[in-house]
């Protein structure tokens, strides 16, 4: 059998096809019924001229149909493509048009946006609509109506080096996608998650159907929230797609933003034992929840997986306070590559930002030197193992991204580090958020983690504005708790106890809340908007 996912999710589903794949709130979908919907969205998409390479788009809230259309899109051999639900006509238009997509399926809610650009997107030949409470678009067709009156895609061989198209969020410029293989992927999930998820570890894919039916029968199934939306790398790779591979299930929530009662709630009623999140920006409200709101019954989380944003020492240990047991991975990824975890425990508290590094990962200079292990000097992060192909249809960024050194092709994400004396790597932050105050560099990260020390502070944001004398001036949002108010120079006085003082901001806005994006990574451009609007900048 080969590594195909699509093919894998079938031998799964011949072998443990009474079991439940997807659940959202009432909704239970078996894996019979599973592979089968994936497979009448094939069939329908075969009918409508799609074949290999053909670009499904995914404009979808978290739904099981979000992963139904992602299979059944893998099944015919052509190639999903996530959209931000939050994108408007233009962003949506330019997706379409760059990936070259040639069906979209969307939420009826979003169907608004659709209608109106429907004549500017030539290329879609297939419009599909998943019903939820919005007005029909003329010219699409119902995903139920779709299934109905599709017959499933016969099931063939298909080759793991099939094209994989994911597109990063677009925080430092239009979003890019990235190519990767089919195979590629399930092969790095068969050799990274069981430690993670404490599976054994096959050997080939024809093991997997057996180690699910064995874990069904155990009573051992995955089963995992991605609390964060699987259109965002970390939801549907790390939180939705392990528990496919392994014959899980996938937990999705209702809520369409963070809810933190919905998020324990979902844990104990449908006994989840691992949970994916973003971050400080989901980790401060969900241990909030557990810190004010009723008890809740935790005790079959097991693992909680991060990636895509700071996630403090504080707030790791404060979960583990209420889940001793818990373990708490914290991935430290971009879709261009994986560059480290850091693993914490009731017994072996991490440090924030410090990381040890995925195998063949290295740091380099801007002259292209390698960093000496405990100098002190800070470069440029670098991935050796699993590097994508490229972004699609973009050779000059491909071409800076991704590059030799020494022989080897390596993935340079953006990302700045130093490396420790012992091999450990601690992030400073994205290279292109540093800011250059007086001659002085300064990574965002480093002075939003000591601004979130203060107690009453949510979330924060830091960044440059133009400045006559310094080039730029460190500012930032920031919002706090209601119960437990504090203002900036309070705030920014106890910043100064932890940072040297060129890193502290000069001035600190408080806002009702942090502009992030779906995914929960930092949205600078609305900070800097939000920023400005008060006239200070």
């Amino acid at each position: 059998m080969d590594t195909h996912l699509s093919t894998v999710v079938e031998s799964v589903a011949d072998a443990v096809g009474d079991q439940i794949a997807v659940i959202q709130g009432e909704r239970r979908v078996t894996w019979t019924d599973f592979d089968d919907h994936a497979a009448r969205f094939a069939g329908a998409l075969a009918e409508a001229g799609l074949t290999t390479g053909s670009k499904v788009a995914q404009y979808l809230y978290n739904c099981p149909e979000y992963l139904e259309a992602y299979v059944g899109s893998l099944k015919v051999r052509g190639v999903p493509v996530n959209v931000n639900f939050r994108y408007l006509d233009d962003e949506l238009v330019y997706l379409l048009a760059d990936s070259e997509a040639e069906a979209l399926v969307f939420h009826s809610s979003l169907g608004d946006r659709v209608e109106r650009i429907m004549e500017r997107a030539p290329g879609v030949k297939l419009w599909v609509e998943v019903d939820d409470g919005g007005d029909h678009v003329d010219g699409a067709v119902r995903y139920t109506d779709l299934l109905v009156a599709s017959e499933p895609a016969p099931r063939q061989a298909r080759d793991p080096g099939d094209l994989t198209l994911f597109y990063t969020g677009g925080t430092t410029g239009m979003p890019k996608g990235v190519m990767g293989k089919v195979g590629s992927g399930v092969e790095t999930l068969m050799v990274t998650a069981p430690p993670l998820l404490g599976l054994p570890a096959p050997a080939d894919p024809e093991d997997l159907a057996p180690l699910a039916a064995r874990l069904a029968t155990e009573g051992q199934r995955v089963s995992s929230i991605p609390a964060c939306p699987l259109m965002h790398g970390t939801g549907l790779s790390i939180g939705a797609l392990p528990a496919l591979i392994f014959g899980g299930q996938v937990v999705l929530l209702e809520g369409r933003g963070l809810d933190p009662d919905e998020v324990w709630s979902t844990v104990e009623c449908e006994a989840v034992n691992n949970m994916t999140i973003v971050g400080d920006a989901f980790s401060r409200p969900l241990l909030r929840a557990l810190d004010d709101g009723p008890a809740y019954d935790t005790s079959s989380l097991r693992l909680v997986l991060s990636a895509g944003a700071m996630f403090s020492t504080e707030t790791k240990q404060g979960l583990i306070r209420h889940i001793p047991e818990l373990v708490i991975v914290d991935i430290i990824a971009a879709t261009e590559g994986l560059m480290g975890l850091s693993i914490a425990t009731k017994d072996a508290p991490a440090v924030t930002g410090r990381f040890m590094p995925a195998a063949g990962v290295k740091v380099f200079t801007d002259d292209g030197r390698e960093v000496v292990a405990g100098s002190g000097e800070a470069g440029v992060v670098a991935v050796s193992g699993g590097v994508p192909d490229g972004y699609y249809r973009d050779e000059m960024k491909s071409a800076a991204t991704f590059r030799e050194v020494d022989g080897v092709r390596y993935s340079f994400p953006g990302d700045w580090a130093t490396v420790e004396a012992d091999g450990a790597i601690t992030l400073l932050g994205r290279g292109s958020q540093c800011i250059n105050t007086g001659g002085e560099k300064v990574f965002p990260e480093e002075v939003e983690e000591a601004v979130k020390r203060h107690p009453a502070v949510e979330d924060c944001l830091v960044f440059g504005v133009p400045d006559e004398r310094f080039g730029q001036r460190i500012v930032g949002v920031a919002s706090v708790r209601s119960d437990a108010p504090a203002g900036p120079d309070e705030v920014l006085a106890e910043v100064r106890e932890h940072l040297a003082g060129y890193k502290v901001p000069r001035e600190l806005l408080l806002v009702a809340e942090v502009p992030r994006i779906a995914s929960g990574k930092a949205d600078y451009p609305r900070a800097k908007e939000m920023f400005d609007l008060t006239g200070d900048a």
